[in-house]
């Protein structure tokens, strides 16, 4: 096959048209890299949408991906007031599981790490997801007691997931301190094999790139500074930084600022808004190969690709809406690490940063209908939200595009505060809340 053939293969077509590929990837190199374009447009906001979401990261360009390949509605808009995925996004320690209580959260997360098993080749986009398993580590006997009520309850609703006796976790967990003389001695563990981590900048990109090249537009540096209303009261667009947008429909996925939004649409959510700090160290040689999260510390840490070891822990103990933490919640987590990973002491930290966290008084989501006509919601995540971006994309398509909650959506309806019918994942969630 000659040259000229090759450039006129079917593989050589996709390419121009902006295919992610191993061959594009080789004729680049030849041609010295001149040949990408960019991943997404720049546009200008339009006059008129048929869907308007509030909000760059995951959730929101989830939901306008889905609303394009799913239910073939594009004119779509996804308004960031910074740059896209620069909030939660961006800010947390990338772990997917679906190792949850109730029967209605393990429905939920389940179909997400689903997502997440297919999304690199759907969105042909390589999000890095690495399945290396979610490993909770007991430390005593009513640690050991919850792990299999827990185990128990994740079988029952379908979830895959294992005991695991002290010896067991000591070989794959190596750098756990599992001797008698441990500070927090090891009894035992529960571990969701399928659960792992993925790149969050990567979903971001991912879900971006594919929205749009099906015609949705996102629009960066924009402000939503209010709302617009219609006649009988319900929200019919935005006011924002650059100028007025009408919209059929507008929805919020501004995570831990999501409740400020509210305030300006005239309503108050059961929202608390919380820093979540996150830590990584210096590179070092592996030394984990999955997740581990400690009840005893409420810790948690993986190793990156690059060799840094990803570490988060509980929330900082007030609200706020500050992206940095405090001092004191640092200095129990990291303490924690030293405590529970000897051989890790003298690790030198490379970086802290924090996240903005909408924490419900159940620890669950809240996806569906606002108090307002024209306004939904897709909040409420606390620290899950991450995990949840494929499904939490999905439900709001099929919401804003049927106008009827996805059967999974339907228990985590605002109402459910109104009618008692909480879903109490606090344990779940991961950290103390």
């Amino acid at each position: 096959m000659t040259a000229f053939d090759i450039y006129n293969t079917q593989l050589y077509r996709e390419a121009m048209a902006g295919h992610y590929s191993a061959w594009r990837i080789f004729r680049e190199a030849l041609r010295g890299q001149r040949g990408w374009s960019r991943a997404w447009r720049d546009p200008e906001p339009a006059s008129r949408y048929d869907v308007v979401i509030v909000g760059g990261g995951g959730h929101g360009l989830a939901t306008a991906y889905y609303l394009a390949r799913t239910h073939g509605i594009r004119r779509v808009a996804v308004l960031e007031r910074s740059w896209l995925g620069g909030g939660n996004t961006g800010r947390n320690t990338t772990v997917i599981r679906s190792n949850y209580y109730y029967p209605a959260s393990a429905a939920l997360y389940d179909m997400s790490v689903r997502l997440y098993e297919n999304l690199s080749k759907e969105l042909n986009y390589n999000i890095m997801f690495s399945q290396r398993g979610m490993l909770m580590v007991g430390h005593s006997r009513h640690d050991m007691d919850l792990i299999n009520r827990w185990a128990g309850a994740m079988q029952i609703n379908g979830v895959a997931c294992e005991v695991l006796n002290r010896a067991t976790v000591a070989r794959l967990a190596p750098a756990l301190d599992c001797s008698p003389r441990a500070r927090y001695p090891v009894e035992g563990g529960l571990i969701q094999r399928r659960g792992g981590t993925a790149r969050h900048d990567a979903v971001a990109w991912g879900y971006a790139r594919a929205a749009d090249a099906l015609g949705v537009d996102i629009i960066q540096g924009c402000e939503v500074t209010g709302f617009l209303r219609g006649p009988g009261g319900e929200v019919v667009g935005v006011e924002t930084s650059r100028g007025r947008i009408m919209a059929g429909k507008v929805q919020l996925a501004a995570a831990g600022n999501t409740s400020a939004l509210a305030g300006l649409a005239g309503f108050r959510l059961p929202l608390t808004s919380y820093a979540l700090q996150a830590f990584v160290s210096e590179p070092i040689k592996p030394v984990l190969d999955t997740v581990i999260l400690s009840l005893a510390t409420g810790v948690y840490l993986s190793q990156s690709d690059k060799g840094g070891l990803v570490i988060g822990g509980g929330l900082d103990l007030y609200p706020s809406f500050a992206q940095r933490g405090n001092l004191p919640v640092a200095r129990s987590v990291l303490g924690a690490v030293a405590e529970q990973f000897p051989s890790l002491g003298r690790v030198r930290l490379l970086r802290q940063w924090a996240g903005t966290v909408d924490v419900s008084p159940d620890s669950s989501p809240i996806l569906g209908e606002s108090p307002v006509p024209g306004l939904y919601l897709n909040c409420g995540w606390g620290t899950g939200g991450f995990k949840a971006i494929p499904v939490g994309g999905t439900l709001m398509a099929h919401h804003l595009a049927t106008g009827e909650p996805h059967p999974i959506a339907r228990p985590f309806g605002l109402d459910r505060f109104a009618r008692g019918a909480l879903i109490d994942e606090a344990a779940a969630s991961g950290i103390a809340h």
